[in-house]
């Protein structure tokens, strides 16, 4: 088998290199890149005619997939799939394998740091703190005893609702589906709209879609207590982004810690956001700690040896 990274999965180059060995010695080869593109034509000249294509959250599109002529798994290094033509994977019959679990608990994490970002006014108070001043205007404010909204109970959602569990705070979920796994932690379900009306905090945990596009939007967002935060380390295309820097503006919402965007990071200058009021940002690093780039290097080598075995896990298609 053929086997192509298009694009560095952030791990040490020992740690690349062993799994790199281990497949040359079962009679396989490979060719890894070190940088990304997003060129379709240069993609689909990197891919040519692999049979297994490794990549991250750089786009696939339906152009690439058509031209791969050999091409059998696409192995995505990323939770979400969202980025790939599945359809046209689908129609060529191309396996398409992601990495679910790597970020669970950093994604949750960082849910957590910018909900207290937020609320201790973390960005004012360093800025203060440089620039000689003291700490008297800063009344920050606690997740304990506060009501937390999930929407979307995966992994991701579950794991986030056990932290903030962990911090004191009353937990409540939105969900298609009702795990009873996380109603025995003592989550309450309830309607989207309850949600958004109860939640001092609203943490977003599910993918993107073609039902959750806009999920949050300007009407919804209307309906959150002026005194919440809201946290998206989900995707960009869930809220309805200029209008929540509208009602961040407009003094409705009290703040937002946003690692995903309309599009991926570096953004326009234009960009709403990043003249909002009470917004932590980041630049789409929710997922990526030391810990879990080792992490989805395992699954994904994995995926390629099930894969092979004839007995592929993790597919999305």
């Amino acid at each position: 088998m053929k086997i192509v990274l298009l694009e560095p999965l952030g791990i040490p180059e020992e740690v690349l290199a062993q799994y790199q060995a281990r497949l040359e010695a079962q009679g396989h080869s490979m060719v890894c890149y070190g940088a990304r593109t997003t060129d379709p034509a240069e993609l689909l000249r990197r891919t040519g005619d692999s049979d297994v294509a490794i990549l991250a959250n750089t786009p696939y599109p339906a152009s690439v997939v058509e031209g791969a002529s050999q091409l059998k798994l696409l192995n995505v290094a990323f939770t979400g799939v969202d980025h790939v033509a599945l359809e046209a994977c689908r129609a060529k019959g191309v396996t398409v394998c992601n990495a679910a679990g790597y970020s669970t608990q950093c994604v949750a994490e960082l849910a957590l740091g910018l909900t207290i970002a937020c609320l201790r006014q973390l960005p004012a108070c360093e800025t203060a703190a440089r620039s000689g001043g003291a700490g008297t205007p800063f009344r920050g404010r606690e997740i304990a005893g506060r009501t937390v909204g999930i929407v979307g109970t995966g992994a991701i959602g579950t794991r986030t609702a056990q932290l903030f569990q962990a911090f004191g705070a009353r937990v409540i979920a939105y969900s298609r589906t009702r795990r009873p796994e996380v109603e025995h932690l003592g989550v309450t379900y309830v309607s989207l709209e309850e949600l958004l009306q109860q939640s001092d905090i609203v943490s977003l945990h599910v993918p993107s879609n073609g039902e959750t596009k806009g999920l949050l939007s300007r009407q919804r967002l209307a309906m959150m207590k002026p005194s919440a935060i809201l946290i998206n380390v989900a995707r960009g295309a869930i809220v309805d982004n200029v209008a929540l820097a509208e009602v961040l503006n407009q003094g409705q919402l009290a703040g937002a810690g946003i690692d995903v965007f309309d599009q991926e990071p570096p953004l326009p200058p234009e960009t709403p956001l990043l003249h909002a009021k009470n917004a932590v940002l980041t630049p789409h690093v929710a997922f990526a700690t030391e810990e879990s780039m080792l992490r989805r290097a395992e699954i994904v080598f994995h995926n390629i040896d099930a894969f092979l075995a004839g007995r592929p896990e993790n597919v999305c298609l």
